[in-house]
């Protein structure tokens, strides 16, 4: 069966603190590969503004340049945040996810050393 996307919108209540809401542990986890890839995708960013020069564009063509700008610094971590976005693609838009566990304990991992390699 597909994902039922409207418990997204269950999970950000629940994330607000509404009382009553209703979502499945499939949206939670989904989130949890949303949120990883965005705590390593923001902290490297920052990273690389303080160290490295990147000047965001405010679009999502950021995503893009911070990934080239660490190839040609640290092609391994550069290489980390494409694997972490490709998994954040499928859990915002993907109907099914046959391994989805798979996608949560990875991609809390890789976040934590993509952060680590940006201290």
């Amino acid at each position: 069966m597909s994902f039922d996307w409207r418990e997204f919108l269950e999970l950000a209540k629940g994330l607000a603190g509404w009382p009553g809401v209703n979502y499945s542990a499939e949206a939670a986890r989904r989130s949890a590969v949303s949120r990883a890839y965005y705590a390593a995708f923001c902290w490297a960013r920052g990273y690389a503004e303080t160290n490295l020069g990147f000047r965001r564009t405010g679009t999502a063509e950021d995503h893009r340049l911070l990934r080239e700008l660490f190839k040609k610094r640290k092609p391994l971590l550069a290489s980390t945040l494409n694997r972490l976005r490709g998994w954040r693609n499928d859990c915002d838009y993907e109907d099914q996810i046959s391994n989805l566990h798979y996608y949560v304990q990875n991609a809390i991992k890789a976040a934590g050393d993509v952060i680590r390699q940006c201290r």
